[in-house]
């Protein structure tokens, strides 16, 4: 059975240095401070805690896993012989649990694994005895239980601060952070793995938001980059509010034209999500609503493009992933256009974005099901679809996490680029922490009317898919800032990568693995009494490896893409 643990919050602990002492406010000190509950920065807290050094994990919701545990449960994981470590130790907890009997609720085992081994990258690996496909809450239970295992403390519900001494520094150093409680958090090393990279951020670290011009590393995906119809073939949906009367206006987030050229470099980000969790069993389904703030015309260009295809089947709008006990992850439900000034927003502002994308996501399952222009055979396939009541039963059933696919990225020591994703001309990254794998999978970013009318998606990239990018390596070093801006911070999800190589980096099981790296990494630059970026590499391999990480990407280069799953049309 799964363990569920209520992690406790614990307010004061010795502190560990006197430079990080403070009578100004409560405070919480330990040895590696990680911000961001994600799969990295869990397993970058396990990681440390288990080199022997005190953690503490501030997670910014009242939950763990980040967008993992929060519908994201069809995980991205097209080679499960590249994840090793704290993430294999993670999804083999997740097989364990589905293999007993009382893990099945009105489902079984072997039916569901035949219906869902085309759309989730096979589902499992029983050799490994893996399994990436599975609800929320049984996730989230088992990082609680890993977490508490290790001995991590975490701190819930804790937000950095927005004022200009949110983070204290001296000497290229992270004293300590506070946080808008005003609790205060000393540390000697710390982690940023939040999906924002605030911490990075206020700890004055370059970044950069948005896409880089292809100019500027000798790339050939960047920037901006027409992407086909919005309609189907040669021909897009009507773009006026009134069809056919440009003097109704555009469309809601269809602009009159590029902001560009092609290539160009921009400050937009590839569209969020809510990663959907839905079910079709009637003794666990609420019915989908129509959400108070209803917009039709957010929707409106949804409507056109199945006007234009009616025969179109349900696949091509959205994925319907199947989960455990008669469930389903969706995916497609991006609200292109409504995120760009997330990434650098305030606290408030980014829960109203969220609150706004919560609203698109009801919004459009309601119109796929409820909406009489919608072809019928839509509508019945999405009718016997509702939300669980037995998952987010503290957040109305909807997902407590937005999907953030891209926001801030820093500019470290290392930036990994398309040429090194590719492995063009052998451009390896050296000091490998991880082996990425993915297809190079940007979602739309705009839409935007040509100068012939048609409306044109803005921004999506997906190729490799079916054959997946070679194995390449990740760097250490695009896991740390320059020496010179920061000696004690590691970044594992923000990491230093442009917007193509992260195209393919940003899969959570990939980030678990850089956060144990990063975990790691800081546990020893602390025994070491170095800068994290003066950490030893043969040290560092050699724990990772000791630790069951996959470092060799050679040796399982042979390794096949497990089957993909059917694409989503932009």
């Amino acid at each position: 059975m799964v363990r569920c643990h209520v992690i406790t919050r614990v307010l004061v602990l010795t502190m560990l240095h006197s430079s990080a002492v403070s009578t100004a406010s409560p405070a919480v000190a330990a040895d590696v401070v990680v911000y961001g509950e994600t799969l990295a920065g869990i397993s970058a807290a396990i990681q440390a805690a288990r080199l022997g050094r005190s953690v503490v994990l501030l997670a910014q919701s009242n939950h763990l896993g980040g967008v993992a545990t929060a519908g994201l449960t069809a995980t991205d994981m097209n080679r499960s012989a590249s994840i090793g470590g704290i993430a294999r130790e993670f999804y083999g907890h997740i097989y364990d649990h589905y293999l007993q009997p009382s893990a099945w609720r009105g489902d079984e085992r072997e039916k569901f694994f035949e219906r869902a081994k085309t759309r989730t990258y096979a589902g499992k690996d029983d050799a490994l005895r893996m399994q990436w496909v599975y609800e929320s809450h049984v996730a989230e239970e088992i990082l609680a239980d890993m977490l508490q295992d290790a001995g991590v403390i975490v701190v819930r519900q804790c937000l950095i601060a927005e004022n200009a001494d949110a983070v204290e520094m001296t000497n290229g150093r992270i004293l300590a952070l506070r946080t808008t409680s005003g609790e205060r958090h000393g540390g000697l090393t710390f982690i940023d793995a939040s999906y924002e990279g605030d911490l990075m951020a206020r700890a004055g670290v370059s970044h950069v938001i948005g896409r880089e011009g292809n100019a500027a590393f000798g790339e050939t995906m960047n920037g901006i980059h027409p992407a086909g119809f919005v309609g189907i073939s040669r021909r897009s949906i009507d773009p006026w509010v009134r069809p056919g009367d440009p003097s109704s206006g555009l469309l809601p987030f269809i602009e009159r034209g590029l902001w560009g050229r092609p290539g160009d470099q921009d400050n937009r980000s590839q569209a969020y999500c809510y990663r959907v969790t839905i079910t079709d069993d009637p003794a666990n389904r609420l019915p989908l609503v129509k959400p108070a703030n209803f917009d039709p015309l957010w929707h409106e260009a949804l409507v056109r493009r199945l006007q234009l295809n009616p025969d179109a089947p349900l696949h091509t709008i959205i994925s319907l992933a199947p989960m455990p006990n008669h469930k389903a992850d969706t995916n497609g439900l991006d609200f292109i256009g409504g995120n760009y000034a997330y990434p650098a927003a305030t606290h408030r502002e980014r829960a109203r974005i969220a609150e706004m994308h919560r609203d698109y996501a009801l919004g459009m399952l309601w119109t796929l099901a409820h909406d009489e222009r919608i072809p019928a055979s839509i509508r019945e396939e999405m009718m016997p679809w509702g939300l669980p009541m037995d998952e987010f039963t503290d957040h109305g059933n909807f997902p407590h996490q937005l999907y953030v696919r891209e926001a801030r990225r820093m500019r470290g020591g290392f930036v990994m680029k398309e040429e090194n994703v590719r492995r063009e001309a052998r451009a390896d990254a050296d000091h490998g922490v991880a082996i990425g794998s993915y297809a190079l999978d940007s979602h739309v970013v705009s839409r935007v009317l040509d100068a012939d009318g048609q409306v044109l998606n803005e921004g999506s990239r997906l190729e490799s898919r079916f054959r997946g990018l070679p194995l390449y390596p990740i760097s250490y070093h695009a896991l740390v800032p320059q020496a010179k801006e920061c000696r004690n911070l590691l970044v594992p999800v923000c990491l230093s990568a442009t917007h193509v190589a992260y195209a393919s980096i940003r899969m959570e099981p990939v980030f678990m693995v850089l956060g144990q790296a990063a975990g790691a990494a800081a546990a020893l630059s602390i025994e070491s009494r170095v800068a994290v970026q003066d950490v030893s590499y043969p040290r560092l391999r050699s724990v990772l490896i000791s630790a069951g990480q996959i470092l060799d990407h050679p040796s399982i280069q042979a390794v096949p893409p497990l089957a993909p799953a059917p694409a989503v049309l932009p």
